[in-house]
Parts: structure tokens; C-alpha cells; sequence
């Protein structure tokens, strides 16, 4: 269902975010190749989501607008605008295709290796279902008649993440890169992340607190007294949840049952707003202060952080409101977009 809210924002936010920063004239001057990359993007985006993988969405959404703009762009170029003018002290030619096949590499194999997981389920080899003792069956959820609520741990030594892991050596071993080099991109990539990778795993451990305790569902089924207010509310909860955990998946795992539940109380689509919640989490995670601090930290512009919140604040929350105005569409007005 994600992959039906996202591609619309996909196509929409280069021409805002042009405008914003710009102004329209700079959007009619580069208006073609605007919607070639967002076009792009977001056909994609909603094609592998919903008939490939969804795991590939972003990885194959991005590859394909990169190529397809980088194509467009040897055909037609816009005009020179000298108020964005770069003085450069080097002279470049052209890339060479050495270059170009270096850079594309990565997504390439990533890509391929990610796919092959997901299509022959590697990440089900040698997978042990481990049931939590005391825990497991031992909770029982009064808003769902009394049922009882599973605590299964799921060990999985071939995951996705073992799946980047084999990417990034292949990709290391065919661009003949030094074993020291790959070893010190790895820790300088912990040291980049580890607080933000601790962030988020105090943020999914809370989760799983909230769910066992009941603590989700509590709160779902008092958010649901705000009535059809709910529905323009709920992507702002996915946005909560994101900005305060700085990850997507932090945020489903945080407030995915809460949403599920007040939809069920107000008779809602509960496949819309597991969505929303989703949906909105990436709207919100462009200001997680993680996020920023992570960005900032990859290019050496550390102090800045709050320049970069302060500037992309507004827009984060007028695209939320955007996306509440998609999903009371969605659900009063096109129901049947919903997959079920």
C-alpha cells in the first residue's frame, strides 16, 4: 500500500522542493528533466513494490532514475543560469566508461543480490523459530476478544542485512579494492552511525515493550476517540515515531499496531493506515535529528545540523499535511485503491 502513496510524492517533490528553493522559473527552465527523474522514480517505485519485491523499491526506484536522467541529459541540456554558476579550479572532461562502471557497481550488485535473496528466500536458510519462554502465548489481547499474542524470535543468520554484507564484498572484490580500505570504510561507517544504530535499537526494543504490555493497543484505542479526525491525525503518528527514532522501520514497529487498532475501532482500513503510518515516517525522516546528524557527519559539515533542521522543518510537515489529504481521499473517496 506504500507503494501507492509514495510514487505520487515521488513525482511531485522535485517540482516542489525546485520551487521552494528556486522558484518557478527555474522549474520552467528545467521542467523535462524533472519529470524524466521523478517520472521515473516513481513508475518504478510503484512497479517493484507491488509486482517485484517490495525490498527492492528504493535500490531499483533510484538506479532507474539515475540512468534514465543521465540519458536525457546527454540529449538535451538547460539553459545556463549564471546565478547558479560553479567556479571550478580543475578542469574535467568527460566520465570515462571505467569510471561510470565503477560508480554504477555498487547499485548493480546490491541490487542483484538483494533480488536473488528474495526470490529463492535465502534468508530462510538455517532459520530457527525460538518461542520466548513465559512470554510466548502468555499475553492476551482484550481488544481482539481475548487472543492470545505470539512471541516467536525469529533467528535468521542469512537475513537481508548478511545479504548487503555479501554485496559489499563482491563489490570489493571486482573493484579490486584493498582489504585494509573496505576494513576501514566499515569502521568509519560504525563511527558515522553508531549512535544513531543504538538509537534505534532502545527505539524497536520500546516497541516490543509497548506491544507485550498492551501499552499499543491502550493507546490505539484511545486515539480512536478522535473520530474521523484520526484520519487526517495518522500521518502524523508515523511522523512522531520516525522523527523521535530516526528509522522507518523503528517507527512501524513503534506505532504499526497502534494505527491498526484505532482504524479497526473507528471501522476504518487498517491496510490504509499500517500505510499511513509508514508513509508519514518517511515524511518525518528528513528532520530526525539521527538522520541530520548522519548526513551532516558524511559531509564534513558537522555544526550545521540545526541549519539543516531549521530549513527543512516546513516542508516536512506541509508534505504531511499533503499526505493526510491523500489518505482521506483513499479512504472516503477511492476505497478500492486499497489492496487487500
Amino acid at each position: 500500500m506504500v507503494g501507492r502513496q509514495l510514487p505520487l510524492f515521488a513525482l511531485i517533490l522535485p517540482f516542489y522542493v525546485t520551487a521552494m528553493y528556486a522558484g518557478w522559473r527555474s522549474i520552467a527552465a528545467l521542467w523535462p528533466v524533472l519529470l524524466v527523474a521523478a517520472g521515473t522514480f516513481a513508475v518504478t517505485q510503484f512497479v517493484v513494490s507491488n509486482f517485484i519485491n517490495y525490498a527492492l523499491t528504493d535500490v531499483l526506484a533510484s538506479l532507474a532514475s539515475l540512468m534514465a536522467t543521465l540519458f536525457f541529459l546527454r540529449r538535451w541540456q538547460p539553459a545556463e543560469d549564471l546565478r547558479f554558476a560553479v567556479q571550478r579550479s580543475v578542469t574535467t572532461g568527460r566520465p570515462t566508461r571505467e569510471s561510470t562502471r565503477r560508480a554504477l557497481a555498487p547499485w548493480l550488485i546490491v541490487s542483484v543480490t538483494v533480488l536473488f535473496w528474495a526470490t529463492f528466500s535465502v534468508f530462510t536458510v538455517y532459520e530457527i523459530k525460538v518461542a520466548w519462554p513465559v512470554l510466548d502465548n502468555a499475553v492476551a489481547i482484550t481488544l481482539y476478544k481475548g487472543q492470545l499474542y505470539p512471541a516467536i524470535w525469529n533467528f535468521q543468520p542469512f537475513g537481508t542485512g548478511t545479504a548487503i554484507l555479501v554485496a559489499a564484498i563482491v563489490t570489493t572484490a571486482l573493484l579490486r579494492l584493498r582489504a585494509g580500505d573496505f576494513l576501514g570504510c566499515v569502521i568509519q561507517t560504525w563511527r558515522q552511525t553508531r549512535l544513531v544504530i543504538l538509537t534505534v535499537t532502545f527505539m524497536v526494543a520500546l516497541a516490543y515493550v509497548m506491544n507485550y504490555s498492551g501499552m499499543n493497543y491502550t493507546l490505539g484505542f484511545g486515539v480512536a476517540s478522535l473520530g474521523v479526525l484520526f484520519v487526517a491525525l495518522s500521518p502524523f503518528l508515523g511522523w512522531i515515531a520516525v522523527v523521535l527514532s530516526g528509522s522507518d522501520t523503528a517507527g512501524n514497529a513503534l506505532f504499526g499496531n497502534l494505527q491498526v487498532v484505532a482504524a479497526s475501532q473507528l471501522q476504518l482500513d487498517p491496510v490504509l493506515f499500517a500505510a499511513t503510518n509508514s508513509s508519514g515516517g518517511v515524511m518525518g525522516k528528513m528532520i530526525s535529528p539521527e538522520n541530520i546528524a548522519a548526513g551532516s557527519s558524511v559531509v564534513r559539515a558537522k555544526g550545521g545540523e540545526g541549519a539543516v533542521f531549521a530549513r527543512t522543518f516546513p516542508h516536512s510537515l506541509v508534505l504531511t499535511g499533503a499526505l493526510a489529504a491523500v489518505v482521506i481521499v483513499q479512504q472516503f473517496l477511492v476505497p478500492w485503491v486499497v489492496p487487500h
